[in-house]
């Protein structure tokens, strides 16, 4: 069961962290996104600060059980919140979105399967 925690937060954290370094340098890509989703550019630092902070989160899971739980629930709703705004412009393109949240749920569901649901070892 460890490898298989090991492997899915590992990947959800390079996945979230490349994410967060797009959105922070200002790729095209997180810019293009966000004009389609009309979202205002001012909140793309916030947004690559809170991938960062689940991508960090898990990575710090690994060794405080509790903050992976907690970085996974955050990683969770924030996607969650992203489909709202797809929804909102009425874009039906998930691809992905659903890469990112599937990540997310799995690192989550590994989570709480190897720690239990406090974080206990």
């Amino acid at each position: 069961m460890f490898a298989a925690y090991l492997v899915v937060t590992l990947l959800a954290s390079a996945v979230n962290g490349l994410a967060a370094i797009a959105n922070v340098i200002g790729h095209d890509y997180p810019k293009s996104q966000a004009d389609m989703l009309r979202v205002p550019r001012s909140w793309m630092l916030p947004l690559g600060a809170l991938l960062g902070a689940g991508a960090l989160g898990l990575l710090a899971g690994i060794a405080v059980p509790v903050l992976g739980t907690l970085a996974a629930a955050g990683l969770v709703l924030y996607f969650l919140g992203a489909f709202g705004a797809h929804l909102r412009v009425r874009d039906h393109h998930f691809g992905p979105w659903a890469v990112f949240f599937s990540l997310a749920v799995a690192a989550l569901a590994v989570n709480l399967a190897y720690h239990g649901p406090f974080g206990r070892a």
